[in-house]
């Protein structure tokens, strides 16, 4: 399964919506430079380097060495770019898994862009705690350094009109027939796609906060958690959204005080009330909206596990109830 998760990489298409994704190439430059008394004359290891993007910065920040490691075959043109940028004194490419690939000293700071939809998807934070565990020095800058997961309830009534109100009505006829079919292909998966604040019901509630300096690749196997919601408004429920936060901060940290969205730290958000990214946010559509009236309790579990099959994959589990009705997804 890795072979085929490592050639999607390989086609130039999901880079090229990376390095546009302003928000996030932005946030990593911004860290970079923020950071840079720290990278400048230091050695960076790239966990996923992809075309080398946040390589290069490292170099331009100064670092003396930066080891760029990719696993697909597009590391064949980072190292082209990267000589064409004339770093190829400074800058490593290293085509092979970072869990493979031979790094003869310890480093001073990781990079990667390892974050998936709904955070956890493609499970590339593994890779990071391999080179983190075998390579970083103590006391080590790890960009980014902190990751929040949220959840929310929501309401998307133009969405749950197009996929399946459609069917009631075609051209005059009755094919309302269809909709049991439509609802199961429309809301069975998981959905990516962009929604503003307007359509979040309640106060986001966070599911999974991750210290990039602490976190073991254990405690991602299987993460359970019990929610509570209280609706801010009567609307019609149609599922739950989830996005997540980056912060970039710098090695020395307080485990207890985890700080907040200000000037200090770099934070790159993929909230609905924040500039789009290519993450979006990850939708959880019920087959039927449940209506739910102001300040009403909504609440339940969710489990979000490795899949067994392929551990790139996510597996979803998620009990719910309101209004004296419970449902499982």
């Amino acid at each position: 399964f890795d072979a085929a998760y490592f050639q999607s990489y390989s086609h130039v298409g999901i880079h090229e919506e990376m390095i546009k994704d302003n928000v996030r190439t932005d946030a990593y430059r911004n860290a970079i430079m923020r950071h840079q008394n720290f990278i400048s004359g230091k050695v960076v290891i790239d966990v996923g380097c992809g075309t080398g993007i946040l390589s290069i910065f490292c170099a331009l920040a100064g670092a003396r060495r930066v080891y760029a490691v990719e696993a697909s075959d597009i590391a064949v043109q980072a190292s082209e770019v990267v000589r064409a940028n004339n770093l190829s004194d400074r800058v490593i490419v290293l085509h092979g898994r970072v869990e493979e690939v031979n790094i003869e000293e310890k480093v001073d700071v990781i990079i990667s862009e390892w974050m998936g939809y709904m955070l956890l998807y493609e499970s590339m934070l593994g890779s990071v705690i391999f080179a983190r565990d075998k390579w970083l020095k103590p006391g080590g800058l790890i960009l980014p350094s902190h990751a929040t997961l949220y959840m929310a309830p929501v309401t998307h009534s133009d969405r749950y009109s197009e996929s399946i109100d459609f069917w009631r009505d075609v051209y005059g006829i009755d094919m309302s027939a269809m909709l049991p079919l439509a609802k199961q292909c429309a809301f069975e998966e998981p959905s990516v796609e962009t929604i503003s604040g307007e359509n979040v019901l309640t106060w986001p509630y966070v599911l999974k906060y991750v210290d990039c300096y602490t976190v073991v690749a254990q405690e991602l196997e299987s993460i359970t958690t019990r929610y509570k919601f209280l609706s801010m408004m009567r609307a019609p429920f149609h599922g739950f959204a989830f996005w997540f936060d980056v912060e970039f901060n710098g090695p020395i940290h307080s485990q207890t005080k985890r700080r907040g969205k200000n000037d200090e730290v770099i934070v790159l958000s993929t909230a609905p009330e924040d500039p789009p990214t290519h993450w979006q946010q990850t939708l959880l559509y019920f087959y039927d909206p449940i209506e739910v009236e102001q300040d009403q309790v909504i609440e339940g579990s969710i489990t979000l596990s490795q899949s067994q099959e392929n551990p790139r994959f996510l597996n979803i589990h998620l009990e719910y109830s309101s209004g004296g009705r419970s449902f499982v997804k």
